[in-house]
């Protein structure tokens, strides 16, 4: 009898895994400490942004958008982290891209400077890698024709 092993850990190197898990915990822990900083915001009696919202603010955006963008971060990053569920995580993947993405252009429209689209474009960055190195029982199957 032939056994069968289990081909996410057989076809990936371990140079790969440890990519992946470096590149998705560090966005996981990204998302998990800006969300969480988004949706703890101070409320601040008759001011025009309460701390933490400032940014927001400038952008032009209402302040309550902070609990949504953190609501989606906080469920990306769980949802990155949680074994299987491959379909899921995709859709994760991609919201977390349409954020990202998102955020960089909310700031070039501003007029921000260049520096101030690192933090969106790290994240970024992070999570096309996770994306990519993702073993494949993360993955969705593919189709045999």
């Amino acid at each position: 009898m032939e056994r069968k092993s289990t081909r996410s850990h057989c076809d990936m190197t371990r140079r790969q895994r440890i990519i992946y898990w470096i590149s998705t915990i560090g966005l996981a822990s990204g998302l998990v400490g800006s969300g969480v900083q988004q949706l703890l915001r101070a409320e601040g009696e008759g001011a025009l942004a309460p701390p933490y919202a400032w940014g927001i603010v400038e952008l032009g955006y209402p302040v309550y958008i902070l609990t949504i963008l953190g609501l989606w971060k906080l469920l990306g990053a769980v949802t990155i982290l949680l074994p299987r569920y491959p379909l899921l995580k995709e859709w994760a993947y991609a919201g977390l891209f349409f954020l990202l993405t998102g955020g960089m252009f909310s700031h070039i429209a501003s007029g921000d400077s260049w520096y101030q689209l690192l933090p969106a474009l790290f994240l970024l960055v992070l999570t096309i890698v996770s994306w990519y190195f993702r073993p494949a029982d993360r993955k969705l199957p593919t189709r045999k024709t």
